[in-house]
């Protein structure tokens, strides 16, 4: 007997219904992203840091549907670094002990490089939006983020 599989698992799991061009259909709602390039402040003047606050409570104030994600990399590093550790205990040809120190060493130099990588995300709930609308409303919604002096981008299927 065969069990049948599912071509989407994931996608139930997490309760998404179909991913159309511009958003994530859900049961409850749509999920549309805008991914937002981030701005290294540590190169910034405080008046350009306080700046770039207001803009960002520009943004949230006139668009209170927005909701916003911050995401780092970092801890993936820790996964990957501990796993490298124990093989290398565990490793008796030196050879290959040497090649996962030096896989240590380049995640090391990797998470250093990237401490200060955030991505993040403007996340719009709809609800009952019409499709002949939903463009035009979706371009406003970007075009008064990039006016805020924000790199930004909706994210695509």
């Amino acid at each position: 007997m065969r069990i049948k599989k599912n071509k989407n698992p994931t996608k139930a799991l997490v309760g998404i219904g179909e991913i159309t061009p511009y958003s994530i259909k859900r049961a409850e709602d749509e999920l549309v992203y805008f991914l937002v390039k981030p701005t290294n402040i540590s190169v910034l003047s405080e008046t350009s840091v306080a700046g770039k606050i207001n803009a960002l409570a520009n943004v949230l104030k006139s668009m209170a549907e927005l909701e916003i994600l911050c995401l780092s990399s970092k801890e993936n590093f820790d996964a990957n670094k501990e796993y490298l550790k124990s093989r290398m205990e565990e490793e008796e040809n030196p050879v290959v002990r040497k090649l996962l120190e030096q896989d240590l060493k380049s995640l090391d130099k990797m998470q250093i490089q990237m401490a200060t990588a955030r991505e993040f995300i403007f996340v719009l709930r709809l609800k009952n939006e019409k499709d002949s609308n939903i463009y035009a409303y979706l371009s406003n919604i970007e075009k008064s983020i990039k006016e805020q002096g924000f790199t930004v981008r909706r994210a695509t299927k």
